[in-house]
């Protein structure tokens, strides 16, 4: 049993609505198509990769998640960065 006071109940009932949106490390929204710059070194998941910080990600595009932005990095395939780890160009 758990008990929460009516906020965080409401907060909690609520989720993530369909108007949240992504939002880069400097609190700039992104939107479908835009370029962005990562701001530090991320490993890719599932391989020995890692996207190097300053790597440009060309046309993204907006995901389910709002957290998550994908687009091709170095050429390669299409991958998932975290949006607060990219810098809108």
């Amino acid at each position: 049993m758990m008990y929460m006071e009516e906020d965080q109940m409401n907060w909690a009932m609520t989720g993530m609505s369909a108007d949240d949106k992504p939002f880069d490390c400097n609190g700039v929204e992104l939107k479908k198509g835009d370029d962005v710059t990562v701001i530090k070194d991320l490993p890719v998941k599932g391989t020995n990769q890692v996207i190097k910080q300053g790597t440009v990600i060309r046309g993204i595009s907006i995901g389910d998640d709002p957290k998550l932005v994908s687009g091709k990095a170095n050429g390669g395939q299409s991958m998932y960065v975290i949006a607060e780890y990219c810098r809108k160009k």
